[in-house]
């Protein structure tokens, strides 16, 4: 019988998970059946406070399926996309690595045992303290797209191991990146000359197609722009040995291009431009792809109005115990795939309670 972990906190905060919320489901119970199982319990203590549950099988199995369908490719987890601890000491068992944005994601994850060497400090404008932070707990490897970022780190980490990370056409993603983040390709053997007068050391490549990609090609135009890159820091004696391909995979199974499209579209690329014996390692950024399926949330129904003005009958508008200031802030940053209602195993909705 599969057994499943589930994790279950009150609030809207993500960061409140403790190992004794961890639930094993071995005895035919469902995700569904556990939050049923809570609701009661909150019931019984006169209690309407909202909740996530967490299916860390889930995390698991899409860990699986990463390794299956991209065994080049090293997931380092994006912390800030979900720092749940339950989640994050399930991806470190599972050996995964790090990417972390700030101070405190390294000190998160730090404390979870993590290796500074499976950890990269992928932001391209970091504060000075977070770059000395990085450099007293050891962690190397860490991103930039500028020359005023090539400064800072000359200052303040001038052993680190340095990613080049540049633009690459998001055109076909809801969320486009690269006007904020990466460098052009003009810019590139610029910055790599900079880095050699500096006596930095500039070990890769890094890029983001955006989230919610909708052409799966997009990822060959990136993994070509990124082998131009290599062979014009080649020509300037800097010798690259890491492609960190990024993110911004969808972990939904109904989604407008699944992930085995992106893996099949990736694997054929990189075996064109950085083929197996090429001795470049291959990392990637995933976040919402382990995690965007794994957690439920759990509401009240707080109150509902007929709103006449709608025309005759009206329309029944129901409000619920939490919103776009807590768990569902994924509505502003993500609107075209909004949170999905789940049925309970008695066919109810689970977050539906009317007064």
């Amino acid at each position: 019988m599969e057994k499943h972990a589930a994790s279950a906190m009150n609030g809207s905060s993500l960061q409140d998970f403790s190992s004794g919320d961890i639930h094993v489901l071995d005895d035919g119970r469902s995700i569904n059946d556990f939050i049923d199982d809570q609701i009661k319990m909150l019931q019984s203590e006169d209690s309407e406070e909202q909740f996530l549950v967490a299916d860390l099988q889930s995390v698991i199995d899409h860990h699986q399926q990463w390794l299956t369908l991209l065994p080049r490719v090293k997931p380092f987890y994006a912390v800030k996309c979900n720092n749940t601890p339950a989640v994050l000491r399930v991806l470190r068992v599972l050996s995964t690595g790090f990417d972390c944005a700030s101070k405190a994601e390294i000190q998160m994850v730090l404390n979870l045992g993590v290796s500074p060497d499976d950890i990269i400090f992928a932001h391209t404008t970091k504060p000075m303290s977070h770059i000395r932070f990085a450099a007293a707990h050891r962690v190397q490897t860490m991103t930039f797209d500028s020359e005023e970022e090539l400064r800072k780190i000359s200052l303040c980490h001038p052993k680190a191991r340095l990613v080049l990370r540049i633009a690459v056409d998001d055109s076909d993603s809801l969320r486009r990146l690269s006007s904020k983040f990466g460098a052009g390709l003009g810019l590139v053997e610029k910055l790599l000359g900079l880095a050699v007068d500096r006596d930095l050391t500039v070990i890769g490549v890094s890029f983001h197609v955006g989230s919610s990609c909708t052409a799966s090609q997009t990822f060959h135009r990136a993994i070509a722009d990124a082998r131009q890159v290599f062979d014009i820091a080649s020509v300037l004696g800097v010798q690259m040995s890491l492609l960190d391909i990024g993110g911004g995979f969808s972990g939904r199974d109904k989604c407008q291009v699944k992930f085995e499209e992106f893996s099949d579209v990736i694997n054929a690329a990189l075996d064109k431009f950085f083929p197996p014996d090429c001795g470049v390692q291959i990392i990637a950024e995933p976040g919402r792809f382990y995690v965007e399926s794994a957690f439920t949330l759990a509401v009240n129904v707080i109150a509902k109005k007929n709103c006449e003005e709608s025309g005759p009958g009206g329309q029944m508008v129901y409000y619920i115990n939490d919103g776009l200031h807590g768990s569902l802030r994924c509505i502003v940053n993500d609107p075209a795939q909004p949170p999905r209602p789940a049925a309970s195993s008695q066919g109810e909705r689970p977050h539906r309670h009317d007064h």
